[in-house]
Parts: structure tokens; C-alpha cells; sequence
């Protein structure tokens, strides 16, 4: 999208990943995300919490329950596939990957990690879920028993 002439382009400098702290997966992905080196500041908040509903008031809530969400610190929201390249693209060592995800030709690649993903968190919602948090805070107070399945959290 073009920027209208005269106005400064201002680069993202912090990112806040919204993620299903009851989904094993999510948890791991968010312990992942947070141990490594960030070019982007990340926040990572479990959605439909009530610190990301104190945050973004206007936001659709039960849609972030559904897919990841990540949004901007200028107000741009990042859903899905998008999200997770984004998220990538705050990370030091994957951003040169995070910038082939978005081309024509790494899109297809990130839409299918993206699509196994859901399709494996679909697979998990018939387990009993982790008692991770009840939404607020760090998921991790499970005494460690919210991990992904024969991970090693």
C-alpha cells in the first residue's frame, strides 16, 4: 500500500502476539518465540484474556481464540498466516525466512505449516484440555503439564 507524500514511514517496534493459552501447541510455540533473540520486541498475551480485552477493547475476542492474532504497535493485525510470518520476521535468526514466507513463493509453504497447525490443534480439542492458566498470566503455572505431546515444552 502506498504512503501518501509527506507522511514518515514508521517501522513496527513492538508486536503483541495473542495466543490460545489452552492449546498445548500455542504454549510451546509461545515458550519458543519468547527464548529467542527478537529484532521485534514480542508480548506475547493470552487471548481473550482480560489483559488483551483491557488492550484492545474493539477487537473481535472469540476470533483470537480461534486463530493467532498479532497485532502491531501502529494498530495493523496480523491473522493466520500472516501472523506467523510476522511473528518470524521479529525473530533475529528468521527473519530472511520470514521475508520468503511472504513472497509468491514461500506463501503456499507458510499457509500449509499454518493449515497442519490448525488441523493438529482441531485433533486436541478432543483431549481433555491442559490446566494451564484460566486465561490470565503465564499458561506455564500448570506445574509444567501444558506442553505440546511428547514435547519437551
Amino acid at each position: 500500500m502506498p504512503v501518501p507524500a509527506g507522511r514518515p514511514v514508521t517501522p513496527v517496534q513492538r508486536l503483541t502476539v495473542l495466543y490460545d493459552a489452552h492449546c498445548p501447541l500455542c504454549v510451546h510455540l509461545r515458550h519458543w518465540l519468547i527464548h529467542q533473540p527478537q529484532l521485534v520486541p514480542l508480548d506475547l498475551v493470552p487471548a481473550g484474556s482480560q489483559e488483551a480485552r483491557g488492550r484492545y477493547p474493539d477487537l473481535d475476542h472469540a476470533s483470537t481464540l480461534r486463530e493467532i492474532t498479532v497485532i502491531g504497535d501502529r494498530g495493523q493485525i496480523y491473522r493466520g498466516t500472516s501472523a506467523w510470518i510476522v511473528c518470524l520476521w521479529a525473530l533475529a535468526e528468521h527473519r530472511p525466512k520470514a521475508n520468503w514466507l511472504a513472497t509468491p513463493a514461500g506463501t503456499p509453504f507458510a499457509r500449509i505449516t499454518v493449515l497442519a497447525a490448525a488441523k493438529w490443534r482441531e485433533a486436541l480439542k478432543g483431549d481433555e484440555p491442559p490446566p494451564c492458566g484460566a486465561g490470565d498470566g503465564d499458561p506455564g503455572g500448570g506445574g509444567g503439564r501444558c506442553e505440546v505431546p511428547g514435547g519437551h515444552g
